[in-house]
Parts: structure tokens; C-alpha cells; sequence
């Protein structure tokens, strides 16, 4: 709330107010001698009322009725006949002037008044204004620094020079401004007062919420004057700050113990797939094995394949589960680190669909279109991103459906499409496939998985600059199409 303290008469005090009322007064009196010498004419009350009113509105009530005295004996010794002499010689004079004289401190008050509430309601406004600003300002930011910042521009605003202080550090308005001494002092003290006190010409109040010291305001004026309304104004700003100080205080304990409890959840949610979908391939591999060490030469060729590929299968799929658990570990810690390069999307594709081809069992699963395609980015990690959304598409598909992985260049990237016809994913459902451990409830039974894959696969392929959809299918058939964007690479 920055305000102009240049010279105007409504910035004067004291006796220099009235020194200027006379000054109007004087004005007055010099017009009406003009047309008193002009028209030979007595009749200039309206004159000297013109220079109250000046007065009244201008300077305020007090210099107003002190105008409409001096124009009272002005006008009575100056201007009225016989001149020069103090003499009512009629009843209609003394009631010419005794009228004049009560029009005159009326009109003068009134007109002050009217000033004063205009005043008023002004500064009232201005109040508003600035606090409405200020909650604007303290309620956007969850900083305490920024908090006690903003604070000290919104002091200095009020035409002070301020300083906000929280242990050994300080805020200052203006910028790069020294505390003085005395106030550092009064800052490393303990805080034993809550209301406003007095250090040499700065005023400290101290910044407390729920009987908690959150630090110190300071301030002094940098102007001559200011009125009262004003620093009432500053200690409501020092208060408001305070409770936004505490508020964000709230907010950072409140969002830690989200973090605990999310940490709480994913520990809960890793331990659940550890115990179940990395158990059951392990059992699986461990069956396996014993047999054909004990039995292996009761087993004909057939029986003994049949285990070796169960072995070689489940393992397959050991080392996916364990692959994106380290790759969750990684993205959520932020330690995976990519150097793009340029390869080819038709081999990722090749790739893919000959690993998962085996376990795709009587589904078709078939891939075309990205054989002249480039992509910039971590094949590896694109193989593993395309890998996750392959298998996900072969375990809800039922025996007999297509699985298509398609690519085609879009404005210089790479979209690779997975189209299945497994019972698709709800609309409602769509915007939340990609988060770590969701299950859509309509495909989620009779279902394993640790409801990891989708997620990794949109970490990875947006820490390589691209991004995923998913959306249901366009042909009005049953499944899901999810679509992996790549940034393009040239040769």
C-alpha cells in the first residue's frame, strides 16, 4: 500500500493548518477588495464563504471554524461600512452577520465533516486492500521464507522500513538493508511479550501462532507522519503473516506423514508381491528342478523338455518381476540415469515379440510397421517399457485373440500401438492404469501381477522424452490400446 507523501494541505498538522486556512481566508479577502473597488458593492459574504469552504474541505473541521472566525471579522471590519471600525449600528446589520457568521461555521463544518468520513472511508478501503493482497499472497505460498519476505515488501509498502526476523537470519525491506544492532539484539532474545513494543524509534512485534514463537517484525517509519490507522494496519499484517507461517509449518508435518504413509504402503505393497508373485515363480522353478535331478532318467525326452522350458519360462518371468521392482526402485529415487542414442523400433519390436511369443500360447501376437523406423532414446529400456505392456495385453486376452504391436511416425516421433481384445479397462478406470499397484477391479480377479508394469513402463518412456495413453479401442471391438510415444531419432 504505497503512499505519496508529497506537500498537500491534508498532509499538514498542527499549527501549519491553519496557518494555511488563514492563507485561504487571505485569498478571500483580496477577491472581495477587487470587487468591493469594482462594483462599489458590500455584498461579498459569498466570498469569504468560498474560502471556508475551501478550508473546510481541504483541512478538516477545526481549520474550518477557525476560517469562518477570521472571515467573520474580516468581512466586518474591512468590507462593511463604515470601514475599519468594529460597529453594528442597526438590528438588521448584527443579523446580517450574526447569519453570516453561523452559515459560515455550519457550511465549514459540514463540508469538514464530509471530508473526514470521505477520509475515512478512504483509508478504510485502503486497509482492505492491502490485507486482501496480503491473505492473497501469504494463503499462495506454503514457504515460510517466502512468507516472511512478502511480509517485509508489504510493511515497506505502508511507508516503513521493515525487517523480519526468524532466529539468526533476517528479512529486510528495502532489499539489502542491514539490521541495526539494537535490533539484532532484540531479535536473539527470547520472546517474552506478545503485544507491540518499542526498541529507540523501531516498533517490534513478535510473529506467534498457538502459543508458538515463529520469529520477530520490525518497523519504523520512514515518513514524517503516519496516521494511526496505519499501524494498526502493520501489526494485523504481522499477525496474518504469523498464521500463515504456522499454517505452512502444518502443511510440511502434514505432507511428511503423507510420506510416511505412502512409504508405509508401497513397503506393505513390495513385501505382498515378494511373498506371493515371486514366490509362486520360485516354487515353480525349484519343483522343476528337484524332478528332473531326482526322476530326470525316469522322464522321457518330452517330460523332461516340458520342465526344462518351465524352468526357463519361470525364470523369464522372475527376472521380469525383479527388473521392475529395480527399475521402480530407480525412477522413484531419481538414479536412473539415460544416455539416448538412435536405434531401431523394428528390432525392439522383433525382440519383444519373440520373448513373449512363447508364453502367448494359442493368442496370435504379430508386429508390423516399424522396420524403417528411428527412435532416440535407451533400447534396452524402450525394450523393457513395450516388454511390460506386451505382457500385460497376453494375460487379459483370452485363448484365440490377436495381439497387434504396431508403429507409425507422427510429426517426427515414434508411436508404437498395443491393440489386444481382452476385456478392456472402464473409462473411469483409464487415467489411473499407469499408477504404481492399481488394479481395475474389473480385471483384477483371478489375475497375478504386482500392478508395477504400466507404471514402470510411463516412467521409463517419459524419462526417455515420450509418453503413454491408453484409451479403449476405436472398431467397437472389446480390449485396449496403449500407445508408447517416442522421440524420433535420425540416422
Amino acid at each position: 500500500m504505497a503512499r505519496d507523501w508529497t506537500f498537500s494541505p491534508m498532509g499538514l498538522r498542527g499549527a501549519w493548518r491553519y496557518l494555511v486556512a488563514f492563507g485561504f481566508v487571505a485569498m478571500s479577502t483580496a477577491v472581495a477588495e477587487v470587487i468591493y473597488r469594482v462594483f462599489q458593492t458590500d455584498r461579498l459574504s459569498m466570498v469569504f464563504l468560498a474560502g471556508v469552504l475551501v478550508s473546510a474541505v481541504t483541512l478538516g473541521p477545526g481549520p474550518a471554524y477557525f476560517a469562518a472566525a477570521i472571515a467573520f471579522l474580516i468581512y466586518e471590519i474591512y468590507l462593511v461600512e463604515p470601514r475599519f471600525e468594529f460597529a453594528l449600528t442597526s438590528a438588521e446589520d448584527f443579523l446580517v452577520l450574526f447569519v453570516f457568521l453561523a452559515v459560515a461555521v455550519l457550511t465549514g463544518g459540514l463540508a469538514g465533516r464530509l471530508r473526514e468520513a470521505q477520509r475515512r472511508a478512504e483509508a478504510r478501503a485502503r486497509t482492505s486492500s492491502a490485507l486482501f493482497r496480503a491473505s492473497e499472497e501469504f494463503s499462495a505460498s506454503d514457504d515460510e521464507d517466502a512468507v516472511r519476505q512478502a511480509l517485509a515488501h508489504r510493511i515497506a509498502e505502508a511507508g516503513r522500513q521493515a525487517a523480519v526476523f526468524d532466529g539468526a537470519r533476517w528479512w529486510t525491506a528495502p532489499d539489502g538493508v542491514e539490521p541495526p544492532e539494537q535490533l539484532l539484539r532484540a531479535a536473539g532474545a527470547p520472546v517474552t511479550q506478545v503485544a507491540t513494543r518499542r526498541v529507540d524509534e523501531w516498533r517490534l512485534r513478535p510473529l506467534r501462532a498457538d502459543d508458538q514463537a515463529l520469529g520477530l517484525a520490525a518497523w519504523r517509519s520512514t515518513e514524517r507522519l503516519h496516521p494511526d490507522d496505519d499501524e494498526r494496519l502493520v501489526e494485523v499484517l504481522v499477525d496474518m503473516a504469523a498464521a500463515a507461517v504456522a499454517r505452512s509449518r502444518l502443511s510440511g508435518e502434514r505432507a511428511e506423514m503423507e510420506a510416511r504413509v505412502r512409504t508405509e504402503q508401497l513397503r506393505h505393497a513390495l513385501l505382498s508381491s515378494i511373498s506371493h508373485d515371486l514366490r509362486t515363480p520360485l516354487a515353480a522353478i525349484l519343483a522343476s528342478a528337484s524332478s528332473l535331478r531326482e526322476f530326470g532318467d525316469r522322464f522321457d525326452a518330452a517330460v523332461r523338455d516340458d520342465l526344462t522350458l518351465t524352468i526357463q519360462e519361470e525364470a523369464e518371468r522372475l527376472n521380469l518381476f525383479v527388473g521392475n521392482l529395480l527399475n521402480m526402485t530407480k525412477l522413484e529415487s531419481g538414479a536412473l540415469s539415460i544416455e539416448p542414442v538412435v536405434f531401431g523400433m523394428g528390432e525392439v519390436m522383433g525382440r519383444v515379440v519373440q520373448r513373449l511369443g512363447k508364453r502367448a500360447g494359442e493368442r496370435e501376437l504379430v508386429a508390423h510397421g516399424g522396420e524403417a523406423l528411428l527412435a532416440l532414446g535407451d533400447p534396452i529400456l524402450a525394450e523393457q517399457a513395450l516388454a511390460n505392456v506386451v505382457e500385460n495385453a497376453v494375460r487379459f486376452s483370452p485363448n484365440g485373440a490377436r495381439i497387434e504391436v504396431s508403429a507409425h511416425g507422427v510429426d517426427g516421433r515414434v508411436v508404437v500401438e498395443v491393440t489386444d481384445e481382452g476385456p478392456g479397462v472402464p473409462a473411469a478406470d483409464l487415467p489411473m492404469i499407469f499408477e504404481k499397484f492399481y488394479r481395475s477391479q474389473t480385471t483384477a480377479a483371478g489375475q497375478q501381477g504386482t500392478g508395477l508394469g504400466l507404471s514402470i513402463t510411463r516412467g521409463l518412456v517419459e524419462a526417455m522424452g515420450g509418453e503413454v495413453d491408453a484409451r479403449a479401442r476405436t472398431d467397437g471391438r472389446p480390449g485396449l490400446l496403449v500407445a508408447l510415444t517416442f522421440p524420433g531419432g535420425r540416422p
